[in-house]
């Protein structure tokens, strides 16, 4: 009986629906939750601040009330420890010839290191008219010790670069970024960082299924945002309440939703990773954790609050063409008068810049559903994205429709294709 209401659900206009305002799905709860994570005293929800600690605990009681169970252990917080690397000294020979440290950058977990042509590095290069950071991520993440050339093109942002040695995971290998082209036919570098380890936790929850119980959908947002910063009309705090409170809250209000159903068929998982705005560190350790083939699915919210470029009822899937999981979602809210579209905004690249990143490359059909105008969002990184600046019915009904779009999926009836690796 309660798959047939489900069914008739779908086919009851959303207009129709928010009429309604019952259940789990109303603006009321919405505006609880919301309020909460985005209020002045949370001060911007950094990392590492007592701040970011209240939320957590916000929302590990919010999964307990609605009937999870952690994902592991007996707590819903989910800790581990990001690292960052001071710099101590450095030297470096190439070619004979002495280099400037200005034109070196050592990317290391470990306090003393040192490299020469014996060591067994892979040596590749970041060549005029490709993507520096792109291109320096792919390196730094992918369990080898490089050594990257960059090109001289890249002087003026070389320095930031060290973007990736103030917060990180300790994981294999080594990289060494030298601006410049080298034979580097003899090199001796040698490195020295002050390696200091920071806690942090995601929280995360588990409804577990029943005939595919590890077969898991996942249901994701960032509870941090960047804290207190340059005051804009005498305003310094960053409340980040459409970024990304919006998708916490949405997070919050499925868990509800689904564990009162009671009929999910696939196990789900209901997670607030932390780190986002500083690099993706959550959910990077959160990945780890987890077989990516026994994920069927990952619905990632990011940034609901707003209206999207079509107005009320819409919303935009990054990545939309990498696999089946947009049309799949569009199928399903067939004649409920509201919409997913692929995203608009590609120049942007943002199926790479949220927290579906990591395992969309491992293969994971893990998009993020947002309606932030991209392009025109006045209110993205400044201390004016506050409750009040946001549309909390239409994000109410944002949210029923990512329930309603998803249930197929948790019932097991349809599988999104893999993203394939590029």
């Amino acid at each position: 009986m309660r798959i047939f209401k489900l069914l008739l659900l779908a086919l009851i206009p959303v207009s129709q629906i928010a009429a309604q305002s019952t259940g789990t799905f109303n603006t009321a709860t919405v505006e609880k939750a919301i309020r909460f994570l985005a209020a002045d005293e949370m001060k911007g929800r950094p990392v590492y601040s007592p701040e970011i600690d209240k939320a957590a605990d916000f929302i590990a009681a919010s999964f307990k009330k609605s009937g999870l169970q952690p994902l592991q252990g007996s707590s819903f917080l989910q800790p581990f420890t990001a690292y960052s690397a001071a710099f101590r000294g450095l030297t470096a020979r190439i070619d004979q010839k002495e280099i400037s440290k200005d034109k070196i950058i050592v990317i290391t977990g470990e306090p003393e290191l040192e490299v020469t042509e014996k060591s067994g590095y892979t040596i590749s290069a970041i060549p005029a008219g490709s993507s520096l950071f792109q291109k320096a991520s792919e390196a730094v993440s992918n369990g080898k010790n490089n050594i990257v050339l960059v090109d001289e093109s890249f002087a003026p942002d070389f320095k930031r670069l060290v973007y990736f040695k103030r917060n990180f995971l300790k994981r294999p290998g080594a990289t060494v970024f030298v601006l410049g082209n080298y034979a580097l036919q003899t090199y001796t570098i040698k490195a020295a960082h002050v390696i200091t380890g920071h806690k942090l936790a995601n929280v995360a929850g588990l409804l577990p299924g029943k005939s595919r119980k590890d077969e898991y959908v996942i249901f994701s947002a960032h509870y941090d945002h960047i804290g207190i910063g340059k005051p804009v009309s005498g305003d310094s705090i960053y409340n980040g309440a459409n970024d990304d409170a919006s998708g916490t809250t949405a997070v919050l209000l499925l868990a509800d939703h689904f564990a009162a159903q009671k009929n999910n068929e696939r196990s789900i998982i209901f997670v607030a990773f932390t780190a986002e705005e500083s690099g993706g560190f959550g959910s990077q350790y959160f990945s780890q954790q987890l077989d990516p083939s026994s994920i069927a699915a990952m619905l990632n919210i990011e940034m609901i609050g707003t209206d999207s470029k079509w107005g009320k009822n819409s919303a935009y899937i990054t990545g939309f063409e990498k696999s089946s999981l947009g049309s799949i979602l569009q199928k399903n809210l067939a004649g409920t008068g509201f919409a997913f579209h692929p995203d608009p905004y590609p120049i942007q690249q943002l199926f790479y810049r949220s927290d579906n990143a990591t395992l969309a490359k491992l293969g994971v059909p893990a998009h993020t559903i947002s309606t932030s105008k991209m392009d025109t969002e006045p209110h993205y990184h400044q201390p004016s994205d506050t409750v009040e600046t946001l549309d909390l019915n239409n994000m109410t009904e944002i949210i029923r429709s990512i329930g309603i779009s998803a249930q197929s999926i948790i019932a097991g009836k349809d599988t999104p294709t893999r993203v394939k690796e590029e």
